[in-house]
């Protein structure tokens, strides 16, 4: 059966992943989009797009019988469904197979199988594999903590709760069903011990109709946050350690994929131990996010071999052998040092050297991304921004090369893990391959999300962000362009420019910085040792460190100020020099960290509240985030209500300090446990 023109269900990053391959296999290809997409590259990039009017997944992505109706107005002849979404829906694929379309993807009946993972894991243990004990809630005890309450539905970290206490257990199952519902449409759940450390690995196989079955290397997945990965890498340094691992794994990844008949890519997850045990955790009927690290250890091209596959193809007797090593990273738009706070707002450059959406045959970069300069990230999806891959012969090649592209990008606009990725590619611990499950709270996430330049870098930016400013203001002056800024005939006061950096570095402890200078007929004298002017422009400044010449790019969009230089990336806000006391934020004021839609309230105004007290939970990106009260008090404010939709910095409510008694605490808790 020849394919000729692919809809891609699905936005963003997998979807322009898939359009490359259709473009190399000379394949038609159709967009489908939300009302925010519209403008997203993906859309342009297909032959053919179709609008889904709505905004959320659940009204336009979610809605399988609109992706087909968009298919078949648009003449496409099979369905690509990527990942999320409706990529695991059986009924979905039933539906495109019986609307005559090819569906790139796996028979309805092993989606069912694996898509339970309730159901998966029993099959698995009938078959012999070793599986994790499922857990009823009504019978967990103390001596069953810590336990992980798990969407038995899709993936992706979400509808995943690790609970310590039994007392917050009944509140994470049901937090965990409205995560689940919302993400993919089943709330199911169940509960499972739950490991602190261990190793994820999972097995890319592929399979055809005629009984073929490629088990094409495994990954590690391990390091992740709130149960999603971050960073992914094949082959595996466990199992690359561990004699004979790597067979056994294979093994019980052929026989998950031949028991249930399946066809086309999938991934068969592992949660392992140092010595080489593992427990079957579930079979992801899809291609995962992380395939690109497989693509380039064995030179394939694994969604060509979809389409090849789901045409009726056959795939050759021998599999190709892998080669190389290979790492992702997922870039996303969030605050790892602010427990992993999703970001949205404009992205004004992304600029990230390397070839796209390419099978890297040698040493280098490869990066996938759902977003160009000019893009706004929203609040209705996942705040992946990009993965970024890179290849080598070895794996500290590999981290090596991936840990200078991501330092060396540009990226202004909206914050991102950046700083929190490279920071991990140079740990001892992750050159070393000791890469468990609890590795962030291992090596401590406020070190690892610490920016990648420290004071030094801070330092010479902030100069250098002064003088590009002062540059600015001479290149604007209607009169005497050709004077230093800030000349008098007459010694005077040096230049001073105030400015906010992200975190506190060393010496800058308040979190602000002043830079002070001057330029006179001997150049450059400022409060740093050894440095003189070389050039400078609006846009780039040069200066030399005792000998040392120092690039730095400067951009500015509005009050913010983007320096890049060899050092590592400076993000500076502008300070004004006289605050607006409306501007001024009253003590004890929630604001709303991220735009997103408020779907509990647990307290009403007038209540005692204690400090940690969840006042009220938003829904963004998909993700439920908890807003707590900052200190003990009385509830004096309370501005929003269930359903209200919010921009990031709107006053929510306001907590006012006051001493609170034993008794009103027994309260606050009362109340909190009865909104729970």
């Amino acid at each position: 059966m020849t394919v000729n023109s692919i809809l891609v269900a699905n936005r963003g990053e997998i979807a322009r992943r898939v359009f490359a391959t259709c473009r190399r296999e000379g394949i038609d290809t159709v967009a489908v989009f939300s009302d925010a997409d519209a403008d997203s590259p993906h859309v342009r990039e297909a032959d053919a797009a179709v609008r889904l009017p709505g905004n959320s997944s659940a009204e336009t992505y979610l809605r399988g019988e609109l992706v087909i109706a968009a298919a078949i107005r648009a003449g496409a002849d099979a369905i690509h469904p990527g990942y999320g979404f409706l990529s695991e829906n059986a009924d979905f694929a039933r539906q495109v197979q019986d609307a005559g379309l090819t569906w790139i993807g796996p028979p309805a009946e092993a989606i069912e199988l694996m898509g339970s993972k309730v159901e998966s894991k029993k099959m698995m243990a009938d078959a012999g594999v070793p599986v994790l004990t499922q857990l009823d809630p009504a019978a967990i005890g103390e001596d069953d903590l810590p336990v992980l309450v798990k969407a038995s539905a899709g993936g992706g970290g979400r509808g995943m709760r690790i609970v310590r206490e039994l007392a917050a257990l009944h509140a994470e199952i049901e937090a965990a069903q409205r995560e689940a519902l919302s993400a993919f449409g089943d709330s199911t759940v169940f509960c499972e011990r739950y490991i602190e450390t261990g190793r994820h690995i999972e097995v890319q196989v592929m399979a055809d109709r005629q009984g073929n079955v490629w088990t094409v290397g495994e990954r590690e997945c391990s390091l992740q946050r709130r149960h999603q990965k971050v960073v992914e890498e094949a082959p595996s340094p466990l199992v690359e350690r561990v004699p004979g691992m790597r067979t056994r794994l294979f093994d019980a990844a052929r026989l998950a994929t031949e028991a249930i008949r399946y066809e086309g890519a999938g991934t068969v997850e592992f949660l392992a131990d140092e010595s080489g045990n593992f427990f079957f955790l579930e079979m992801n009927t899809r291609l995962q996010v992380e395939h690109p690290v497989t693509e380039c250890t064995t030179g394939l091209d694994l969604v060509a071999l979809q389409i090849h596959v789901a045409g009726g193809g056959s795939l050759p007797t021998d599999q190709p052998d892998a080669s190389g090593h290979s790492i992702e990273v997922r870039l996303y738009a969030e605050d790892p040092s602010q427990d992993w706070q999703p970001q949205s707002g404009p992205v004004h450059r992304f600029d990230i050297p390397g070839a796209h959406f390419a099978v890297l045959e040698k040493a280098g970069i490869r990066v996938d991304s759902g977003i160009e300069s000019g893009n706004v990230v929203g609040v209705h999806y996942d705040p992946m921004l990009a993965k970024v891959i890179s290849y080598a012969p070895t794996r500290e090649q590999a981290s090596k090369l991936l840990a200078k592209a991501l330092q060396n990008a540009q990226i202004h606009g909206l914050k991102t893990n950046r700083d929190l990725l490279v920071n991990v590619l140079r740990h001892p611990a992750f050159v070393a391959g000791d890469t468990d499950t609890a590795f962030f709270d291992t090596h401590g996430l406020g070190t690892l999300a610490r920016p990648v330049g420290g004071t030094h870098a801070v330092q010479l930016s902030a100069l250098a962000a002064a003088l590009a400013d002062a540059a600015v203001n001479r290149s604007t002056a209607r009169v005497e362009k050709g004077l230093p800024s800030g000349w008098r005939n007459l010694p005077s006061q040096p230049q001073r420019k105030s400015y906010r950096i992200d975190a506190s570095l060393g010496e800058v402890e308040s979190g602000d910085i002043t830079v002070e200078y001057t330029l006179g007929r001997y150049g450059l004298t400022t409060g740093l040792d050894g440095i003189t002017l070389v050039s400078t422009s609006p846009t780039r400044v040069v200066l030399d460190e005792n000998g040392i010449r120092r690039f730095f790019d400067v951009a500015r969009y509005g009050d913010d100020i983007f320096v890049d230089s060899s050092l590592g990336p400076v993000r500076l806000v502008r300070t004004p020099r006289f605050t607006d006391p409306s501007e001024e934020v009253a003590a004890g004021s929630l604001l709303a960290p991220m735009p997103g839609n408020v779907v509990r309230v647990g307290a009403v105004a007038g209540d005692t509240v204690t400090a940690g007290q969840p006042i009220l939970w938003l829904e963004a990106m998909k993700m439920e985030h908890t807003v707590t009260a900052p200190a003990a008090g009385i509830l004096t404010e309370l501005n929003v209500e269930v359903g209200q939709q919010v921009e990031v910095g709107a006053l929510l409510a306001v907590v006012t300090e006051v001493e609170v008694t034993e008794a009103a605490v027994t309260e606050a808790v009362v109340n909190e446990e009865e909104s729970i």
